[in-house]
């Protein structure tokens, strides 16, 4: 098992990870309306919806009925588009329409910063992508963006959202903290919402984590309790702990590894710089290191000192992709939710990155 001087050659918020290179994450587009990015979020998509049933309520009955916009979830929308009445459907087909522009119109921004360019495929994820209207307004998105002449694909997430973020984090490991052990835990923070999981790794029947899947997990909505930054920190140690009593009530054999997905651009410290301001109470102070407090509360994990690792969510939503996108070079993802994440990667080991990279120097 590593020591302290071998841990500490794992760095929070890594470029070089052992499948694939980051080579962006955290873009923050903006225009003289703001960030662009919001043009694409799930606040963005209700603010669609809201707007056209204020439109038809100009000239008659608003066909969604009295319920507000933001307490009607997304199965009864898509209960809507696949057997509701024709007018109702064709509402929520028009709002998919003009968010899948708004995702079209964020994603040609994105291709052409530096580090996006040449990108052959983006995975779409977060929680608008766990619908059938999150899934259309992907399918749409990819189809202007085709139409435009962009040779880049978008396709939903293979993973449902609550799961993606957590098997992601296992990509966070170097391949010696698997040895002897069965399960890493993982964490996914949210501007809504925290989860904390046990991923089985299942190495012995696939060494590239394709196996890999979530076994046991909790989610905490924060966002509706409003805690401190300090609560929140003691309701996530709370979730892991009972993780751990999980994992050895049923003999899996964790290792002493936490892999946490959290917003914002990511220090090698372990320091959240900016883009932690969806998060309950200040994160982005320079005295808040949260893999500091995490490891004051679990030092250990059986009987060894516990490694953390912390990356931004986005590119940890990202790797749980990595067994699936060896067939392209350059890809990258997007996380519909509070905000939108993204973050792009090149795949390690490809011939054809090798090749861009000497070409480069």
């Amino acid at each position: 098992m590593p020591d302290k001087e071998t841990a500490s050659l794992v760095r929070h918020g890594a470029a070089q990870l052992t499948a694939v290179t980051v080579d962006a994450y955290n873009a923050e587009l903006r225009s003289a309306e703001g960030f662009v990015g919001d043009r694409a979020s799930k606040r963005a998509f209700q603010a669609i919806l809201d707007e056209w049933r204020e439109r038809l309520r100009k000239v008659g009955e608003d066909p969604l009925g009295e319920l507000p916009t933001e307490e009607i979830g997304k199965k009864r929308l898509d209960r809507l588009l696949a057997e509701g009445d024709p007018e109702a459907a064709g509402l929520v087909h028009g709002a998919i329409e003009e968010f899948a522009q708004e995702l079209a119109t964020v994603t040609r921004r994105l291709l052409k910063l530096k580090g996006w360019r040449g990108t052959e495929r983006i995975a779409v994820g977060g929680g608008v992508r766990a619908s059938r209207i999150g899934e259309l307004a992907i399918g749409r998105a990819s189809v202007l963006l085709k139409g435009d002449g962009q040779e880049v694909e978008l396709r939903p997430i293979r993973h449902h959202p609550d799961e993606g973020g957590l098997i992601g984090a296992a990509h966070l490991a170097p391949s010696w903290i698997f040895a002897g052990h069965d399960a890493i835990l993982a964490v996914d923070i949210g501007g809504t919402n925290i989860r904390a999981g046990v991923v089985e790794l299942n190495v012995k029947k696939a060494r590239d984590l394709s196996q890999a899947h979530v076994a046991s997990f909790e989610l905490w909505r924060h966002g509706d309790e409003e805690p401190t930054r300090e609560e929140a920190v003691r309701q996530l140690v709370g979730m892991l702990d009972e993780m751990i009593r999980r994992s050895e009530k049923g003999k899996l054999r964790l290792a002493p590894f936490i892999g946490v997905g959290c917003p914002g651009l990511i220090r090698a410290d372990g320091r959240i710089e900016r883009g932690g301001q969806n998060l309950p109470g200040n994160w982005e102070h320079r005295d808040f290191n949260l893999p500091e407090k995490l490891g004051a509360a679990i030092p250990r994990i059986g009987d060894h000192e516990t490694l953390i690792v912390l990356h931004n969510d986005a590119v940890v939503q990202g790797l749980s992709e990595v067994p699936c996108m060896q067939d392209v070079a350059h890809w990258g993802v997007l996380t519909i939710g509070t905000g939108l994440g993204n973050a792009r990667f090149s795949n390690r080991g490809n011939d054809r990155v090798e090749e861009e990279q000497e070409a480069r120097t």
